[in-house]
């Protein structure tokens, strides 16, 4: 193991700060970040020898792969974490502005809904990985509570379940459900995990997202929070009868009064259902 990432497992280790999900995503991105340094040709770094110059250089490196303004700002997030841990948080600006990285939009113009189809779910090689795909697709779940989906405890009939463990926020939530498609999915999630969750009982979660991160990409599949996007989409459709207005629908300006309150109503319900506490960010999945 390299110096870096091995100094930076270490500094996970001994400060425990937030929950075990916190502690988790921050350990993976700091291994994924001490990787891209090495790759971006600073070979013999060490936790204490971070340089405004690594930072900036990251940011370049996310910009050009087309990473989201959110995903950006996590991993800045997490290496001032990084910094601050080291006696060097002044490496890092504390403005995003003197990155360049805008300010998020709550409001989408296009469409960022995805599908996964059966040819797609065929070239992942876990089984595994593929369910909760399939869970993220049916019921608009998030990756890591697809992943740590227990199906015994879920499933209740007309409605699932999900723990409060599993979510972002620590709050669990209900989601509808709604047709014989999701029924099917979680036949099959059954048969798969047993009494037990989708991630195999000889893996520990970060192995897991691990896995399902490396098992997408050769799979050719980027971006599954779009499986989101989707699910959010049709919910709209089918709780107001048209389209929402990132899928070609019509946009707030165009509603009168009466469909203005039906709106609203599905906007509430779709927030609940994604485990969002405003209503506005429905607007990230279908426009406004």
């Amino acid at each position: 193991m390299r110096e870096l990432n091995y100094q930076l497992k270490q500094i996970c280790r001994y400060n425990r700060d937030g929950s075990y999900r916190t502690q988790a995503d921050r350990e993976r991105l700091l291994t994924l970040i001490a990787n891209q340094l090495h790759a971006l040709g600073y070979r013999q770094m060490n936790a204490h020898s971070l340089k405004p110059k690594h930072v900036e250089a990251l940011v370049r490196h996310w910009q050009e792969t087309d990473l989201s303004v959110g995903a950006i700002k996590n991993r800045l997030s997490v290496i001032r974490w990084w910094a601050m841990k080291v006696g060097r948080k002044n490496v890092v600006a504390r403005s995003n502005d003197h990155y360049g990285i805008p300010d998020r939009q709550f409001i989408t113009h296009t469409s960022k809904a995805k599908t996964v189809q059966a040819p797609d779910l065929e070239k992942v090689r876990d089984e595994h990985v593929r369910m909760s795909l399939e869970l993220q697709q049916a019921f608009g779940l998030r990756r890591e509570e697809a992943i740590k989906f227990q199906p015994v405890f879920a499933d209740r009939g007309d409605h699932i379940v999900l723990k409060e463990t599993w979510t972002k926020g620590g709050k669990s939530r209900v989601v509808p459900v709604r047709n014989e498609a999701q029924r099917a999915v979680l036949d099959c999630a059954r048969l798969l995990a047993g009494r037990g969750s989708l991630i195999p009982s000889s893996r520990n979660y970060v192995q897991q997202l691990r896995i399902y991160e490396r098992h997408t990409a050769n799979a050719g599949l980027s971006r599954m929070h779009g499986l989101r996007h989707a699910y959010a989409q049709q919910r709209y459709r089918e709780l107001t009868g048209w389209a929402a207005p990132a899928a070609g629908g019509p946009t707030a300006k165009m509603l009168n009064p009466e469909q203005k309150l039906v709106d609203r109503e599905a906007r509430l319900a779709i927030s609940q259902e994604l485990g969002h506490e405003r209503i506005q960010i429905v607007s990230v999945y279908c426009g406004k």
